[in-house]
């Protein structure tokens, strides 16, 4: 009877300290991708200068959608060249306008993580941003996707709320290569 008792003690306290392990893992990894969350609104958020000014980040990026990145930026420069060195330089060129990592053109003047999924080798974040320079204030929910690389937790694209004009960051992008090739 002794011996089962402490069988079943010794088989519950193991059980214990794995479940314990695996919310401090789980806690961990949310941990990371809140950070990377952040940087990239404190990298990239406000202004799409940052995009032209610094290279795209091995970081913060998924391998793919760091390419989309790229191609877009240089897409974006050549045709900025092409204008200016044109017969017509006071065309506007193909630049990215308004935020392009979130859902509303004019961006956001706060943003929260309402929560983050993770499931096996890839992560959900629901993310609320605010932009209280209009009455009334607008309020939507932008999903970041991530991945985990060999390298650590990268976004991997956004799904944009509703209230913008595209279903996501990646479509965007392509879309946007798409059209400087026309």
């Amino acid at each position: 009877m002794k011996k089962q008792l402490f069988l079943y003690l010794g088989i519950f306290l193991l059980f214990m300290g794995c479940k314990k392990e695996e919310r401090n893992r789980i806690h961990s990894t949310k941990t990371v991708i809140t950070q990377k969350i952040n940087d990239l609104y404190i990298q990239y958020g406000k202004s799409n200068e940052a995009i032209y000014s610094r290279p795209v980040s091995d970081d913060l990026f998924s391998p793919e959608l760091k390419k989309i990145l790229e191609t877009a930026i240089n897409a974006s420069k050549a045709d900025i060249e092409k204008v200016k060195n044109s017969d017509h330089p006071d065309e506007k060129p193909l630049i990215f306008e308004g935020a392009i990592f979130s859902s509303l053109y004019e961006g956001y003047t706060g943003y929260k993580i309402k929560s983050i999924n993770v499931h096996d080798k890839t992560a959900q974040a629901l993310v609320q941003f605010e932009y209280n320079m209009a009455s009334p204030k607008v309020v939507w929910t932008d999903i970041i996707k991530l991945i985990d690389s060999d390298k650590g937790w990268k976004i991997d694209n956004i799904i944009f709320d509703s209230i913008g004009n595209s279903k996501d960051l990646k479509t965007s992008l392509n879309d946007f290569i798409h059209y400087t090739k026309q």
